[in-house]
């Protein structure tokens, strides 16, 4: 069974190296790298090439105009051949058994479409340290929406479902993963392997380390372009998750000024759904 791992590469050539050693490193043997880099600006594309020489289960592309995530994530897939697909940051890396234990429980699962795991935090050294608290397993119900980020990386999902969907979205500059998993919820059951499979590297150039008001509203986004999909109203799962979060960390999370949340702190008390829709049309103008 092949298996593909996805590379989306922008500007992080510097770390590529841990990231490359993972993989060559893997147990389990029959597996192919689709690295798709957008228009990087660093020497990424040199010290790709020199790490992977000649080995012909990488396959390296180039995009010609810097694109951003969504299209550049969507293009991985579509060059991918293997049955199951998995995406691994070009920053961050994998343990030795990650795709071993993957490709064990697709085929002891084989009506799931996604199956996904737990990581551990590194640091900018990859040097492991917590543990990933969130993970656990999930109910895919019409009602899905991973508000409490139940399912993260280590994520692999197979093929012949993604392809029941549309694909992820390649407008997307953030929150594609979210696109990716609520897209998923709706072909098929996920499995959660409680194991941490992932080193996920925290560094100041790294997506989770800035833009997160912007990443929270693709996130709602793409909640509700999962509530347009399914025909369903995810309000009284959207709204309870807001109202619990503090004035502040909404502030945090949204990245606006104090006085307009303040006025939409109230109006959620009174109308939820004029909430959320008043934050997605915020969303549209940032994006």
């Amino acid at each position: 069974m092949l298996f593909s791992i996805l590379i989306a590469n922008y500007n992080n050539g510097k770390y590529f190296r841990d990231c490359y050693n993972s993989i060559i490193n893997q147990t389990y043997l029959n597996w192919e790298v689709i690295l798709v880099d957008d228009c990087s600006t660093d020497n990424s594309i040199d010290i790709v090439k020199s790490l992977i020489g000649d080995d012909n289960r990488f396959k390296l592309f180039e995009n010609t105009s810097n694109e951003g995530c969504g299209f550049t994530k969507r293009k991985c897939v579509e060059l991918a051949r293997g049955e199951i697909c998995a995406f691994l940051d070009p920053d961050d890396a994998l343990h030795e058994t990650a795709v071993f234990l993957m490709v064990s429980a697709h085929k002891e699962n084989t009506s799931c479409s996604l199956i996904h795991s737990s990581l551990i935090f590194c640091d900018e050294n990859l040097v492991e340290g917590t543990k990933y608290g969130l993970a656990k397993a999930v109910n895919e119900s019409q009602f899905f929406t991973n508000l409490d980020y139940a399912v993260s990386h280590f994520v692999s999902f197979k093929t012949s479902f993604y392809n029941k969907t549309n694909g992820i979205d390649p407008t997307l500059k953030r929150a594609v993963d979210q696109d990716l998993y609520l897209k998923m919820s709706e072909t098929g059951p996920f499995y959660f392997l409680n194991l941490s499979l992932y080193k996920y590297r925290i560094h100041k150039q790294g997506i989770a380390s800035s833009n997160q008001g912007k990443a929270f509203y693709c996130h709602l986004k793409v909640i509700h372009a999962a509530e347009l999909r399914r025909n369903v109203n995810l309000e009284n799962e959207v709204a309870p998750f807001l109202e619990n979060l503090s004035l502040i960390e909404i502030e945090k999370r949204l990245n606006n000024p104090g006085y307009l949340w303040l006025k939409l702190k109230a109006l959620l008390k009174k109308e939820p759904l004029v909430f959320l829709r008043r934050i997605l049309l915020k969303v549209a103008r940032v994006n």
